[in-house]
Formats: structure tokens, sequence, C-alpha cells
């Protein structure tokens, strides 16, 4: 499952408050404590973080920061951002555990107190699941530029 969330782990509204209330508080301070130590108290957009739930059909949450607060981001590629890192945190995590993840929940990105329309979000998630599974054999400006302009965004 992923929790599009916020910087500092506060899970108590729309995807995000529906997960804390199936899985309980626990897991909300199990995610707070893991942005304490990694992150040092807040975690960036374009970043994913795999934590074990305790459950044993639904074993792993990503939580994947959209935005640091509520707030609207959809002129930006936070979306892009956000799923090239949970897919980018998976991978690492099935390079690395036993337990593999085979399929995952996401919710549309963003697409809620984001307010990204439903298109756009979906452009951005799609796009970055395309680029995950079509890695280049070289990086140049011309791909670097090519990507961006694919995205159609890229902050205010």
């Amino acid at each position: 499952m992923v929790s599009a969330g916020n910087s500092f782990g506060l899970m108590d509204g729309g995807v995000d408050g529906a997960i804390t209330r199936y899985f309980g508080l626990d897991l909300m301070d199990r995610v707070q404590a893991h942005i304490i130590r990694q992150f040092r108290g807040e975690q960036p957009v374009g970043t994913s973080l795999i934590i074990d739930t305790h459950h044993p059909q639904h074993p792993f949450l990503a939580h994947t920061p959209t935005m640091r607060v509520p707030m609207s981001i959809a002129t930006t590629d936070n979306v892009y951002q956000a799923m090239w890192a949970m897919l980018l945190a998976i991978w690492h995590h099935n390079q690395s555990h036993a337990q593999q993840i085979r399929s995952v929940a996401c919710p549309g990105l963003g697409t809620a107190t984001g307010q990204v329309p439903f298109e756009r979000a979906a452009k951005q998630m799609a796009l970055a699941y395309k680029n995950f599974w079509h890695p280049p054999d070289s990086i140049s400006w011309p791909f670097a530029i090519t990507r961006q302009n694919a995205i159609g965004a890229g902050g205010d």
C-alpha cells in the first residue's frame, strides 16, 4: 500500500487517515520514528520509505510524500517524483529482502488535497512507471530535457 502523505508522517486525513484507521496509530508512530531517524524529522518529496505494517495480508507500506504539508501541488512535478521514488524504494526493497513486494495499491497521487487534476496525475504516474521499466543506456542533456518536457510540470 502507498501512503501519499506529507513530509512529516502526519497520517490523519484522506487516504492516510484510512490507512491509520485500518492498521492502527502504531503504524503512524513508526513512520514518524523512521522519518526522525532517516530524514532528521522531515522526509523530502521525492523519497519513499518502506515500513513493515505487521499485518499478514498487507505486510508493507510505502510512505511517499507528495507534499511537505497539505497544499496545492497542481503545477509541480511532485506526482512524478513521488511515483518514481516509490518504484525505486520497492525495487531496492526487493533486491535486499527475502519477502518481496509483488503488487502495490497506489491511490491517485496528489489528486485530493494536492489538487492535481486526475489526468495530469495519471500522466505523471504513468510516465514514471514507463521510465522506470525502460531505463536509459546513457545519460545526456538531450535525454534529460526530453524527460523533463514529457512531464510537463516542474515546480512553482
